[in-house]
């Protein structure tokens, strides 16, 4: 499917209310980047960010242009002021809350997305929370989970998930979550003509809200794979089993729904095209829209440092696995003991504890002084000048700006074969397994012995980005995109 050109119903410019979740405006990272380039590429759009956060953030990480303004919708922070409590509304709150407890114990879409809908009105009457946090809701998460769990214990057919039996403490830690979690739905929506959520998940949850409450129809942007990554995090996440499961089975139900309801589907790799369509994506409604960059602010880079260097440059997060980095780089020094690998990046909260254990590895390997941990520079081009070469080791990506900014500098790429990187590489670098510290410690050896093969592979790198990746193209795609969503989707 191609965006035509579309006439907007409109006389004017649509109001787009822009849904995100822990990126923009609060934080750095390759999604801020991408909306901050959306809302000032777009400049004659009045944007409203719907803005998911754990907590409420004193200040934006980024500048706000003049055509966007924020509203916070933090999922921890102490709760709002309910309403009177109502017999009737506790009532209706209680039973909707059941019926998403059963879909969740079932993985029942439609009884899902009934549940959410039902929540939904209510919470246009004031928060949720003096109900869903009440002892009565205790008794019903623990009394609706063991009944399916025992009732499951008994089916043998082979591929059918079975829930595992509650403790009290699983059934108290879900309640919790899920209380959390549904307190978007008590949000008012943004008046708004198009809703564009910036992820799946929780920015999509605040899209499903202005649907029903406000009939604004929205476009769902991907750029890595929402519930992959989920997977991957509960991975080595220490939560007990029960706890997992009912989590996943929201995130799996919820990423489902949002792909049903939504007029338009955006990712930016067709990797994420098998997910979606998995997961009940209309493969009509789908288009890929690569990421796209300004080639005039990552000019080619003159010249290479004298000295064998890899560049790393990203945020400090689990997802982007740089303890295989790490260990590779050990590799390396073997064949080239003058090598250096300079880190940049900053460490989003929570993932301290990540750096910590990255920085423990790094002096395990005896690598002090030759592996530098350099935070976030004032110039991002001079992260890529520092290198021969550019790694990224990540374990799950969408289309990575690291990637394609790179290249548009003419430094060839050592990446994994994730998402969209190999779309994006293309054969202007090497493509690695995901967690093979040996592979990627070869492919760096090749490039950084090899200056001919970096001169050649970092031309046709600079030249690639020019030919697909550039930002007045995913601009345009997305100035098509709305005006086609507010019509109700592709014909």
């Amino acid at each position: 499917m191609t965006l035509a050109p579309f006439p907007s119903p409109l006389s004017r410019p649509p109001r787009v209310a822009l849904y995100t979740e822990g990126t923009y405006p609060q934080a750095h990272g390759g999604v801020s980047v991408w909306v901050d380039q959306l809302v000032r590429g777009l400049g004659d759009h009045a944007f409203t960010v719907g803005a998911i956060t754990g907590t409420t953030f004193a200040r934006p990480a980024l500048e706000l242009p003049a055509n966007v303004t924020v509203r916070q919708v933090p999922l921890w922070d102490a709760p709002l002021p309910g309403p009177r409590p109502d017999p009737a509304r506790t009532a209706a709150t209680l039973s909707a809350y059941a019926t998403l407890l059963d879909a969740l114990c079932t993985l029942d879409l439609p009884g899902f997305g009934a549940a959410l809908r039902r929540l939904s009105d209510l919470g246009e009457h004031g928060s949720l929370t003096g109900v869903l946090d009440g002892a009565r809701a205790t008794r019903l998460t623990l009394e609706v989970w063991r009944g399916h769990a025992r009732r499951q214990s008994g089916d043998r057919t082979p591929g059918r998930p079975r829930l595992p039996l509650p403790t009290v403490a699983d059934a108290l830690d879900v309640q919790v979550w899920l209380e959390h979690s549904l307190r978007p739905l008590a949000t008012p929506p943004p008046e708004a003509d198009v809703g564009h959520a910036v992820s799946n998940g929780f920015a999509a949850l605040l899209a499903l809200h202005g649907r029903w409450q406000r009939g604004t129809p929205f476009v769902l942007t991907e750029h890595g794979v929402y519930l992959r990554e989920r997977y991957l995090e509960f991975r080595h996440a220490g939560h007990s089993t029960g706890f997992k499961a009912l989590l996943l089975r929201f995130y799996r139900l919820l990423c489902s729904l949002a792909y049903q309801e939504a007029a338009l589907i955006l990712p930016g790799s067709h990797y994420n095209r098998r997910w979606e369509e998995r997961l009940g994506a209309d493969p009509d409604r789908i288009q890929c829209v690569y990421n796209g960059i300004d080639p005039d602010v990552f000019p080619p880079a003159e010249s290479e440092p004298e000295a064998p260097v890899v560049s790393w440059v990203g945020r400090v997060d689990p997802l982007k696995d740089l303890e295989t980095l790490i260990r590779a780089f050990a590799l390396v020094r073997r064949r080239t003991p003058g090598a250096r690998l300079r880190l940049f990046g900053g460490t989003p909260a929570g993932n301290e504890g990540y750096e910590r254990h990255c920085r423990q590895v790094t002096a395990e390997l005896d690598l002090g002084g030759h592996v530098t941990f350099e935070g976030r520079v004032p110039d991002i081009t001079e992260a890529y000048r520092a290198g021969q070469v550019v790694a990224l080791t990540s374990v799950s990506e969408g289309f990575p700006y690291t990637v394609i900014e790179a290249m548009a500098m003419g430094r060839p790429p050592v990446a994994t074969r994730v998402g969209g990187v190999p779309e994006a590489v293309g054969e202007a670098g090497l493509i690695v397994r995901p967690r093979d510290a040996m592979g990627v410690a070869s492919a760096l050896n090749r490039l950084l012995a090899d200056a001919p093969l970096r001169a050649r592979l970092g031309q046709a790198a600079r030249a690639r980005v020019m030919e697909l990746f550039t930002l007045d193209g995913c601009l345009e795609a997305y100035r098509r995109a709305y005006p086609v969503a507010l019509a109700g989707g592709p014909g």
